[in-house]
């Protein structure tokens, strides 16, 4: 392992396309910048410690018992709206319907 001392503003090279930038740092951190292709993996040692499962998932889906119940609650919602207004009701982004006033 190599132990190397920098200013803040100086950098080392590995390789041909990896540059690393000491840009300074505070009591119990230092900061440096790593500029390398995108291809090559970057990671620091801390990053896959403690990981927790994500809050967020895919949701299942709704059951086709449910789809059937909207699409029952769209028809009647349909038929009440022509009926109230004596005008046909026509659909609107593909799923609500409205009532058309000319």
């Amino acid at each position: 392992m190599l132990k190397l001392t920098l200013r803040p503003g100086e950098y080392i090279d590995i390789g041909e396309n990896i540059r690393v930038v000491f840009s300074g740092g505070s009591a119990n951190n230092i900061h440096l910048l790593v500029d390398a292709p995108r291809e090559i993996n970057i990671a620091r040692s801390s990053a896959g410690e403690n990981k927790t499962a994500s809050p967020y998932f895919k949701e299942r889906g709704i059951s086709e018992e449910a789809k059937q119940e909207i699409r029952e609650i769209l028809r009647r919602e349909k038929k009440a709206a022509e009926q109230a207004t004596g005008r046909r009701a026509a659909k609107k982004d593909g799923s609500i319907y409205v009532v058309r006033h000319k």
